[in-house]
């Protein structure tokens, strides 16, 4: 497989959370996210985003997230799609984002 066919395979869509509340059973401190992905509906994650990111902040904000890695369960909590972030100077998560408003549930190409 190319490396092209690779990054095809991998589905990146832009949401807006419209929830947010702490994982308080998550080893690493992170929060549950519900995400609005217009047609391709709510979808939940657990990330890893506390440190950087108080759950009252959260709802409105526009994340890119991984949405066909499968479901996996994080600390009691059904995480469907992974949040995208990068580490700052510190190491803590600072989230990717469309740096202006489009459609949910668009492709990242």
């Amino acid at each position: 497989m190319n490396s092209a066919d690779a990054f095809a395979t991998l589905d990146l869509r832009v949401g807006r959370i419209i929830r947010a509340e702490p994982n308080e059973r998550a080893r690493k401190p992170a929060h549950k996210l519900w995400i609005d992905f217009g047609p391709l509906g709510e979808k939940t994650s657990s990330a890893q985003i506390r440190t950087l990111y108080p759950a009252e902040t959260l709802a409105g904000r526009l994340v890119i997230a991984a949405v066909n890695l499968g479901t996996r369960n994080i600390a009691g909590f059904q995480s469907e799609v992974l949040v995208l972030g990068l580490p700052d100077a510190e190491g803590n998560v600072v989230l990717l984002a469309a740096e202006r408003e489009v459609p949910l549930g668009g492709r990242v190409y």
